[in-house]
């Protein structure tokens, strides 16, 4: 009997994690879309974006419930509830990351009615592949139960921060030099910083693999750049 509840919670366990991994997927193309579309001022391309948040939303609302119901019908002992809360945090910053490739859509619509700002829309999607290979890496992280990879990933968070910064150093040059682009410079420096945070939840997803294998968080404060200009989460 205890191995077939065994075998089922197994069983559950494997459909919520092939659910998360495919949010995160989709999380990963929106980021890359939304980048894309900035750069190449095609707004179809960003409607699309905007338009498949919504399937985004709907899978981490289904894996909340799901892992609810694990917990309710499987009663896990203390690893395995350690893994089904791994997986809802893991849900609930995946879908924080897709409401920033949202705003990084809807921002480049808005962008797309301005003069170009020159180099700024292909430094931004730079910066986007490195967050997209950040948040890749760490869900390899937690299918290989890869502490280490996922502390990589956590140190990682420091060049994403450099990259912010030197891209809000540089619109701040655009400003100054030609006002006319401080309209355009003011959405771009929002759209590094959705970009910048979605890192920040790449990095605290690498954090809940350290917790899941090592059964606690990391105690040292990541690695963080001192960080210019503001915006909130």
């Amino acid at each position: 009997m205890e191995q077939h509840i065994v075998s089922a919670f197994d069983r559950d366990l494997e459909g919520v994690q092939a659910q998360v991994m495919k949010m995160g997927g989709l999380v990963e193309k929106a980021l890359l879309d939304a980048a894309e579309a900035l750069e190449r001022r095609d707004e179809a391309l960003a409607e699309k974006v905007r338009a498949a948040d919504k399937a985004i939303d709907e899978m981490e609302e289904l894996i909340q419930t799901d892992c609810a119901r694990i917990i309710a019908l499987r009663a896990p002992n203390a690893t395995d509830l350690r893994t089904v809360l791994t997986v809802m945090r893991m849900a609930s910053a995946l879908e924080r990351s897709g409401d920033y490739a949202k705003n990084l859509a809807k921002r480049s619509l808005v962008l797309m009615q301005m003069s170009p700002v020159n180099g700024a829309p292909g430094a931004v999607r730079r910066m986007a592949k490195a967050v997209v290979s950040q948040l890749s890496d760490a869900l390899d992280a937690y299918i290989a139960r890869d502490a280490q990879k996922a502390a990589e990933v956590r140190r990682r968070d420091q060049e994403v921060d450099q990259m912010y910064n030197g891209l809000f150093r540089q619109f701040l040059t655009y400003m100054l030099e030609d006002p006319r682009t401080i309209s355009a410079c003011m959405h771009l420096h929002f759209i590094a910083k959705n970009i910048e945070r979605v890192g920040d939840h790449a990095t605290a997803i690498a954090e809940q693999v350290i917790y899941l294998v090592d059964g606690k968080m990391p105690v040292d404060e990541r690695p963080k750049l001192d960080s210019v200009g503001t915006a909130t989460d």
